[in-house]
């Protein structure tokens, strides 16, 4: 189950691939975590079948990568990219529970980002974020974005009225 328009990515540690049979046994324990899907624009996953039916959906518009070990082992990441306009992407990304604070984001978004400016010809690249995230703020600063918009009461979410931070990064800002 390859799909043509998701090239596969590498990093040092990671193969960055395409979704595949079994990767939604991987990730439920980050969809059906209160404290992993605080952020995410719906609430955790309680029924397997329906999260199967999100992950593997092909009609929401966007790309996903999963992130798996270069050496083998479980996938740690997942990462997506949609297109709301020409040449500008919207990023988001959701890690497996147990594998954060090992650079794992960095490494593979950068990958990711390279990609969509370097080989698909993105001019931007934006990503939004709840203020009370800390991690994934600090994680898109640590990568060169700039915020350019804070958003009051901007998306109802299952927590309730939800602010986002609005982050951007130009292709002319992102290394060669």
């Amino acid at each position: 189950m390859t799909n043509p328009d998701i090239p596969t990515l590498t990093t040092p540690r990671f193969t960055c691939r395409p979704l595949q049979p079994g990767d939604d046994n991987a990730f439920w324990p980050a969809f059906s975590s209160e404290e992993h899907m605080r952020y995410w624009s719906c609430a955790p996953f309680t029924d397997k079948d329906k999260f199967h039916d999100y992950l593997f959906d092909t009609d929401w518009g966007g790309r996903t990568w999963i992130a798996e070990p270069r050496e083998g082992g479980a996938p740690v990441f997942r990462m997506v990219a949609s297109s709301p306009g020409e040449q500008v992407a919207e990023i988001g990304y959701i890690m497996v529970p147990g594998n954060e604070g090992q650079g794992i984001a960095r490494e593979c978004l950068s990958a990711l980002i390279t990609h969509l400016f370097h080989e698909e010809g993105f001019v931007r690249i934006f990503g939004d974020v709840d203020p009370r995230n800390t991690p994934s703020n600090r994680l898109l600063a640590s990568l060169g974005f700039t915020r350019e918009a804070h958003l009051r009461s901007a998306m109802k979410t299952h927590i309730g009225w939800c602010d986002t931070w609005l982050w951007g990064l130009l292709a002319d800002e992102w290394p060669a």
